[in-house]
């Protein structure tokens, strides 16, 4: 085998051209869906933990809608801030057919009909103690129960017209048991993605914050559903069970710490695979930029990348936007 100096990997890198040949990963908006939360408000209102971010009223939403479109964002996901008064133990706001979310999907479908809409099914925005299913007397999450009100929250997006339902809630069975729903009321068409690898993490503050489950949750966790930090080989028999009973996609949650699990599911399975740079990660590249300690569109294309090149088709974003319009300008 040749080695130096007849092999000298620099001299492919050295004009923008040839490092543009040999590229191998190339990010673009087509990998991008952008993360929305909508209130009751009117008009938007800051959220101090994510800088930039903000929560929309649905006349709010369809102006960013229009961005993303614009800017060919595939996708819009979807997070109501439900109102305090509008919380339960049985978190019956989560199917109302008026509900926030499913009006917001109505809106968006109605102006933007080529704009793939994503719904988060589960039920922490709408239970008064946060958790994202019911409890029995003992303050443990049950199962199958709660099952049955996600199938009716997710039939209840599929009536308002979403593309894609996205049961984030971890309990077991719930894809089989929504896909079943789905095919016998003729929602043939829906998709469902499923956050089949959710880890219990500690990057998801700013976003409880964000959709006012924070203060509900107190200091209760969610590690009887979600997966441990420290496990891999389970992510993978979650992922095959949710592929046997429906699911069209799965996800990853959180991105960049969990770029193994990416990587092993998208070698494993084969199917379409995202990622999700959650809250966190988004706070912390966003403090440090703001801090003037980052360049912020090199340090978000570059995360953006990473987790592309781990294997994911696409990835949850809150810098979508932004990103969509510096990848704009770079072609």
């Amino acid at each position: 085998m040749s080695s130096y100096p007849y092999v000298r990997p620099r001299r492919m890198r050295r004009d923008e051209f040839s490092r543009r040949l040999m590229r191998e990963t190339v990010l673009t908006s087509n990998d991008l869906i952008y993360p929305v939360f909508v209130h009751e408000l009117e008009g938007r209102e800051a959220i101090p933990s994510m800088p930039g971010v903000e929560r929309l009223s649905i006349d709010e939403l369809l102006r960013v809608a229009e961005q993303a479109s614009e800017l060919r964002i595939p996708a819009l996901a979807l997070f109501p801030v439900t109102a305090p008064e509008a919380k339960s133990l049985d978190a019956a706001a989560a199917w109302d057919e008026d509900g926030l979310c499913q009006r917001a999907v109505r809106a968006l479908k109605r102006r933007f009909p080529d704009l793939g809409v994503i719904t988060d099914v589960a039920l922490d925005p709408y239970t008064s103690h946060g958790q994202d299913g019911l409890l029995d007397d003992y303050g443990y999450v049950i199962n199958d129960l709660t099952v049955e009100a996600l199938v009716k929250q997710a039939l209840s997006h599929a009536a308002a017209g979403v593309d894609i339902v996205a049961p984030s809630d971890m309990m077991d069975g719930r894809i089989g048991e929504i896909r079943g729903a789905l095919e016998v009321e003729g929602y043939l068409h829906t998709r469902i993605l499923a956050y089949s690898a959710k880890y219990a993490s500690a990057f998801y503050g700013p976003f409880r914050d964000a959709v006012g489950s924070a203060s509900a949750l107190g200091k209760a966790d969610k590690k009887t559903y979600q997966m441990d930090p420290a496990n891999t080989d389970e992510a993978l028999h979650e992922v095959s069970l949710d592929l046997a009973e429906g699911a069209d996609m799965v996800m990853v949650k959180p991105g960049m710490p969990y770029l193994d699990i990416v990587r092993r599911v998208k070698e494993e399975f084969g199917v379409p695979t995202f990622a999700y740079q959650v809250s966190g990660e988004y706070a912390m590249l966003k403090a440090a930029i703001l801090n003037g300690w980052l360049d912020e569109r090199a340090c978000v294309l570059e995360a953006l990348t990473s987790i592309k090149r781990a294997g994911a088709d696409g990835v949850l974003t809150y810098f979508a936007l932004d990103a969509a319009r510096w990848l704009r300008e770079q072609d």
